[in-house]
């Protein structure tokens, strides 16, 4: 009798201080992780402001290809980098971006997302692309931008129809032609690194990252881009 009466006195409470819980309406769906997620960030010369100061997104590509062309652009420009594993529909990276443009300034900002995420499709790549461009303005209104392709695989599987667990260059090249639906009509230049390794094997040290050879061809191009709009 005491434990009856004691479950009609706790609902009343229960339902006067909201400990009820109801199902919450449905939202996006949540970014699948990967088996090991990263992000790498790496800002040179922090402490100066004489020149000005280019920031590359990216992921292991990127990461890659950075150094030479920080040393192409030694005297010109401060370059820093954002490397990560985080696909363009997982809020982390927007956090990440939102933290280093909190931080420092950039007046220049090359970036690319595009070969993590295979788990996702490319509609939902699609869905999250506007938000990353959002990101980019609100944190470096006065930044000029500039997106990257992402490049092909060595060797690209023939997957079947509906397949969404992998790499292949078809998808690769429809999430390519997904982001110059947004940047073009933005106005913003693009760096066109997805031809690079075709045809080229010897260019690649496995199916998605490159070689020496490679990578320096990417890193020449990069810094061409950039040097270009450095100029007044």
């Amino acid at each position: 009798m005491k434990a009856i009466k004691l479950c009609q006195l706790i609902l009343p409470i229960a339902l006067l201080t909201g400990c009820v819980t109801h199902p919450k309406p449905a939202g996006p769906r949540p970014a699948a992780l990967e088996s090991i997620e990263w992000c790498d960030i790496w800002i040179s010369h922090a402490n100066e402001t004489n020149l000005p100061r280019v920031l590359l997104i990216g992921d292991s590509i990127v990461r890659a290809y950075y150094p030479e062309v920080e040393k192409r652009l030694a005297g010109k420009a401060y370059v820093g980098r954002l490397s990560s594993s985080a696909f363009i529909s997982d809020p982390a990276l927007n956090r990440q971006i939102e933290m280093v443009l909190r931080q420092y300034h950039f007046d220049i900002i090359h970036f690319n997302n595009g070969m993590h995420g295979w788990q996702h499709s490319e509609q939902e790549y699609e869905a999250a692309f506007p938000g990353l461009l959002a990101t980019l303005k609100a944190g470096a209104p006065d930044a000029r931008l500039i997106w990257a392709s992402t490049t092909r695989l060595k060797e690209s599987p023939h997957l079947p129809p509906g397949n969404q667990t992998q790499a292949s260059d078809e998808r690769i090249a429809a999430r390519n032609a997904i982001a110059l639906k947004y940047v073009q009509p933005a106005g913003i230049a693009v760096d066109d690194l997805s031809p690079i390794g075709v045809g080229h094997p010897e260019y690649h040290s496995d199916n998605i990252h490159f070689s020496d050879q490679g990578i320096s061809l990417q890193s020449a191009q990069v810094a061409d881009q950039l040097e270009k709009m450095l100029k007044p």
